[in-house]
């Protein structure tokens, strides 16, 4: 039976719960997930686990920060005079901005706390630094 390569297409069905047991992300309802597989469309630890697969099986598979969204990094977190916000943007805690760094990147970040002078931010991903663990499926496999 064939099995998931690199430079494979695979198409996959997958749920991805915290350590909780809560789920983060599923495609349940959805058309399958498909990536080439050695192109880094996905975290590097789901793509792992797909690796060796044959269509129709089912793996868990935990996956720890490293291989997921990263540690979480405490420099990524900044606070930001509140006068520096524009004045159009009606902030609450745990509302996403996009930002701008000193070489013209945009980053996403969540707002983590309000003063009446300062805001804190987070530009870490919201997973990281977490442990995943996904459910796959493989679906089907194209070979180049």
């Amino acid at each position: 039976m064939a099995q998931a390569r690199h430079g494979d297409t695979v198409k996959v069905h997958y749920t991805g719960r915290l350590e909780d047991g809560s789920v983060f992300d599923t495609s349940e309802g959805r058309d399958p997930l498909s990536f080439k597989l050695g192109e880094g469309m996905v975290i590097a630890g789901f793509e792992d686990a797909v690796l060796g697969m044959s269509p129709g099986k089912t793996r868990t598979e935990k996956i720890s920060p490293i291989k997921a969204y990263g540690v979480h990094q405490k420099e990524l977190i900044m606070e930001v005079e509140r006068a520096n916000i524009p004045e159009e943007n009606d902030i609450e805690v745990g509302q996403s901005l996009v930002i701008g760094n000193e070489q013209g990147q945009t980053l996403n970040a969540l707002v983590i706390e309000i003063t009446e002078d300062m805001v804190t931010l987070d530009a870490n991903h919201p997973l990281a630094g977490k442990t995943l663990e996904f459910t796959i499926e493989l679906v089907e496999i194209s070979s180049p």
